[in-house]
């Protein structure tokens, strides 16, 4: 049994890629001027802070043993300052980052969503939306931070450890020794956890992934979820999915919750190391009580940056792979795009023809094949034929949802592959089957077809297709607020706005996919009255499996076996008693 869409991990065990990570520099340069004044700031802070054991040094060795009281006090003045003045200027350097960090998640964020804007349907059609939608929010999240404070982290992390270094070698030679001895078991530890630590998150995204496209999924089908009783066997797939991501969010904090301890007790021994080396190796004479204290608060601090770049060099690892995800998706090919010259097609008639088109979602598997037809302007065809033989196909190439592979489609001569997009479907009313509603207005959705429309023309255009005999009843008109997908509206209801909002667009050529499948026969035969006086003047194309609605076009095309069978009107088709007829008598028997 093929496994679901959504339950299937995506491959992010991929290796380290310095190259991904040289064209994230794209963002990073925008704002290289803050960014480099909080790095400025950040060595301040660090070398300010890095004066205090220096002058617990000298208390203790100077100032105490002579008993000099204002000097102390000077000190410990100096000690605060010293302590206040690295606070505030780590908490300037948190502000800017978190500005530069949330300006490059707004910046990737806009580059990815007008990507997808772009992208072909062939590209949402092949996978499940909440895989594309974490991308979008979560992996963006996560490469924020590496991409702003990460590389500050990185370079000032290695500072720190100069630094120290230096005011250790300053204060004393051999303890330093004795600290860094303590390195190459710390990098075996930590090389251990690493190592399981990366796979574990790893797999910790990959069952977020799942979780979220699964629940993205069962959301949108909430209502067929009920209609099949499919309630327990649902909740029993989303309860594996969260048992999956709690295991692996468990196993993976394990691993995390490991770094902190193991440096920390190892900082401890080198630590105590130093105090049994400096009191019972080198003696009193020769180590200071000022000098013992001063070096082990240095080698607390000299651990603390270590831990510090292990965690940012494997935060880089683990977020070059979302990098990765992000810079896939950004490299999608637009498929149907304006192609180099592209010229504005310019006001439209409608004239359109087919010249030996063929066409297929998948190679090899050809929907329509050497389809030629001419249709006038101001013409209403409509196309039937049985379900998968190419109609829907048909009318998306006119609109340029795909590219034909063989042939060309033209509009008023002009191939459609020459022109914008925008100057095309601009021009166009398209009305699919599925009527999408959007969250907000009823005033807003039909609105959406043509964005300056007065209200008048938005009352207008749903009176034309008595949209305004349900509207009206409600409370609040066309102020209701309705959900997204139109929740609390009926099948029938949603149509009716959806044809609002295309009629509202003024067509030039006009596409009526289904258009009144959930619409009851009297609103239908009202709609009939609306729907010829649109026509009147537009190229139109109608798919309907009522044949009932369609006698009247100009032209019928029956659609089956790749190919248009037969072409005709309804009283022609009809005295041929072929395809078209069977179909015609098995629907009126």
């Amino acid at each position: 049994m093929a496994r679901n869409k959504f339950d299937i991990d995506e491959n992010l065990d991929t290796p380290f890629n310095i190259a991904h990570f040289k064209r994230s520099f794209v963002y990073i340069k925008r704002y290289r001027g803050k960014m480099i004044a909080a790095f400025l700031i950040s060595v301040l802070s660090a070398v300010t802070g890095l004066f205090a054991p220096l002058i617990t040094k000298h208390a203790l060795d100077v100032t105490v043993p002579e008993g000099d009281v204002p000097g102390l006090i000077l000190l410990a003045l100096l000690l605060l300052g010293s302590i206040v003045l690295s606070s505030v200027l780590g908490n300037i350097r948190g502000r800017i980052m978190t500005r530069v960090g949330q300006n490059i998640i707004y910046d990737i964020r806009e580059d990815v969503f007008a990507h997808l804007q772009k992208l072909p349907f062939s590209y949402y059609d092949s996978r499940p939306h909440g895989k594309i939608l974490i991308r979008v929010i979560n992996y963006v999240n996560s490469v924020s931070d590496i991409l702003s404070n990460g590389i500050i982290n990185f370079i000032m992390e290695i500072l720190n450890m100069i630094f120290i270094l230096v005011f250790m070698f300053i204060v004393d030679v051999k303890l330093t020794l004795v600290a860094i001895s303590g390195l190459p078991i710390f990098f075996g530890v930590l090389f251990f956890i690493k190592q399981r630590q990366r796979a574990s998150w790893q797999a910790v995204s990959n069952k977020s992934s799942n979780m979220t496209a699964y629940l993205q999924e069962n959301i949108a089908g909430a209502r067929v979820t009920q209609i099949f009783t499919r309630e327990e066997e649902n909740a029993a797939i989303y309860d594996k999915l969260n048992t999956e991501y709690r295991s692996a969010w468990m196993r993976a904090v394990k691993y995390s919750n490991l770094v902190w301890p193991a440096t920390d007790n190892i900082s401890v021994c080198i630590r105590a190391a130093m105090f049994a080396t400096g009191l019972l190796v080198f003696g009193p004479e020769a180590v200071s009580l000022g000098t013992l204290a001063a070096m082990t608060g240095y080698a607390a601090r000299f651990w603390q940056p270590i831990m510090n770049l292990s965690n940012v060099i494997n935060s880089f690892i683990n977020n070059i792979a979302y990098i990765e995800r992000i810079f896939e998706l950004l490299d999608e090919p637009v498929t149907v795009d304006d192609k180099e010259g592209a010229a504005e097609i310019g006001e439209i008639t409608g004239q359109v023809s087919f010249n030996d088109v063929t066409f297929a979602y998948e190679e090899g598997q050809n929907v329509i094949e050497h389809i030629s037809f001419d249709v006038r302007s101001g013409e209403s065809v409509a196309l039937v034929g049985p379900t998968g033989a190419g109609k829907s196909t048909i009318v998306s190439l006119i609109s340029r949802f795909y590219n034909v592979e063989q042939g060309s489609i033209t509009i008023d001569g002009k191939n459609i592959s020459d022109v914008t997009l925008n100057s095309l479907r601009s021009q166009m009313g398209i009305m699919l089957q599925d009527s999408f509603i959007f969250s907000g207005t009823i005033l807003d959705n039909i609105r959406y077809g043509k964005l300056d429309a007065t209200d008048e023309e938005v009352v207008r255009a749903a009176r034309a297709v008595c949209a305004d005999s349900f509207i009206d009843r409600l409370d609040k008109g066309y102020d209701t607020a309705v959900t997204e997908r139109g929740g609390g509206l009926s099948s029938g209801e949603k149509q009716l706005i959806s044809f609002a909002r295309t009629l509202l667009s003024d067509p030039k050529i006009l596409v009526l996919d289904e258009a009144t499948s959930s619409i009851d026969a009297r609103t239908e035969a009202l709609l009939q009255k609306g729907i010829s006086e649109l026509l009147k003047g537009r190229t139109s194309f109608i798919i309907a499996h009522r044949l009932s609605t369609i006698r009247g076009c100009d032209r019928i095309m029956y659609v089956d076996d790749h190919r248009i069978v037969e072409s005709g009107t309804h009283d022609e088709l009809m005295a041929k008693k072929g395809a078209y007829y069977k179909l015609y008598t098995s629907q009126s028997a």
